[in-house]
């Protein structure tokens, strides 16, 4: 352990599989202990307890959380209160697609979208703040997706909901600086990882896995597939005070297609 995020409390949204664990295992290595949230309670127990076992009891602590509920925010601050001890570190990583073109797209779906990617956002910071300034400095860390700078037409849902998370994260960004709070906010971007979400992706196009990862590959100028620590590890430096002149800024994580 090196210790870079050593006392800080964090808490994770989607923690209970895919980036928001890798997001809470690396935070936890580093230095902080991590309240693991996700509407999957039991997954988010199960990330924690991993993270005390490699890490110690006590590390990590996981519970059920709807982030699309304004009182289910209010329940998981006050558990980072007692459970953590405070707040400094949120990360907002909860998040999901929809299917469908302009013309396909169901419109439960497309707020269900907003619901889960964006609101949840609106919400979360609007509960958390008041405990992160007692705690200040402070990171908030708001993952959104290169959909939200690059459009495609099979998902407007999703390209409007990350693109949304894109300039929230602007807006509280500027607040907080305003207000001399000692509050940083970014936004994340990354492409194609390999996280369970290939995986549904796989099975409703009918492709092996491996195919799937080939095909993608071969869209991204590095031709590889992202890990979930190659995002991790830019949430742990976002995290750390190493980034502390850096707010209201997106971190593209694309292997180069926005450079394209």
């Amino acid at each position: 352990m090196t210790g870079r995020v050593a006392g800080k409390m964090a808490m994770v949204t989607g923690a209970a599989q895919g980036l928001g664990a890798a997001h809470s295992a690396l935070l936890a290595q580093e230095g902080a202990r991590v309240l693991c949230t996700d509407i999957n309670g039991a997954g988010a127990e199960e990330t924690a307890a991993a993270i005390n076992s490699a890490c110690g009891a006590g590390t990590a602590f996981g519970m059920q959380h709807d982030v699309t509920d304004p009182s289910a925010w209010e329940t998981a601050v006050d558990a980072a209160r007692q459970e953590i001890g405070g707040l400094n570190v949120l990360v907002n990583n909860a998040g999901i697609g929809v299917p469908g073109n302009i013309e396909q797209c169901d419109f439960d779906d497309w707020k269900r979208c907003f619901s889960i990617n964006v609101d949840s956002i609106f919400h979360g910071c609007q509960k958390a703040l008041p405990l992160m300034r007692e705690h200040a400095p402070g990171s908030i860390i708001n993952i959104s997706s290169i959909a939200g700078l690059i459009a495609s037409d099979t998902m407007p849902a999703y390209n409007a909901s990350k693109a949304a998370v894109w300039m929230l994260s602007k807006s509280i960004a500027l607040h907080c600086a305003k207000k001399q709070m000692q509050i940083r906010c970014n936004s994340v971007h990354p492409t194609f990882v390999d996280t369970p979400i290939l995986d549904g992706t796989a099975k409703s196009s009918g492709l092996d896995k491996d195919v799937l990862m080939e095909k993608l590959a071969r869209q991204i100028p590095l031709k590889f597939v992202g890990e979930p620590n190659d995002i991790a590890n830019a949430v742990l430096y976002l995290a750390s005070d190493e980034s502390r002149f850096m707010t209201g800024a997106e971190l593209k994580l694309d292997g180069g297609i926005s450079a394209m």
